[in-house]
């Protein structure tokens, strides 16, 4: 299983980046499929997750200015970000979890740099 992550870049604060990870295989053999990002210095954090069914839960800092979503036919997951703030800096992460098992696996990552 392979998951790509894309879309990470420069952008001044208040802007909007989309982040992409497709993944290999279909998504529906996932339960979950989570956004975490890592900035310098600091532990990997949740960002964004939908379900297998479609539910979503975001972390609090982001709620109102990112959106998680899925293309079920392009087996890949996206997160709109809008209102970007420097504190958005990090290197944003995908993540899937296996519906039947117990594995996960990750991205390589994808750099998010918010800065003026």
């Amino acid at each position: 299983v392979q998951l790509v992550e894309s879309g990470g870049g420069l952008v001044q604060p208040g802007g909007s980046l989309r982040l992409s990870c497709a993944a290999s295989i279909s998504i529906f053999r996932f339960s979950a499929m989570t956004w975490y990002r890592q900035a310098p210095g600091k532990q990997r954090e949740l960002v964004a997750r939908i379900t297998t069914v479609g539910r979503t839960n975001y972390a609090d800092s982001v709620k109102g200015r990112f959106t998680i979503s899925r293309d079920v036919a392009e087996n890949t997951v996206y997160l709109n970000m809008n209102s970007l703030k420097p504190e958005d800096t990090a290197v944003y992460y995908c993540n899937a979890d296996e519906l039947y098992g117990d594995k996960d696996y990750w991205g390589q990552g994808t750099r998010v740099t918010v800065s003026s």
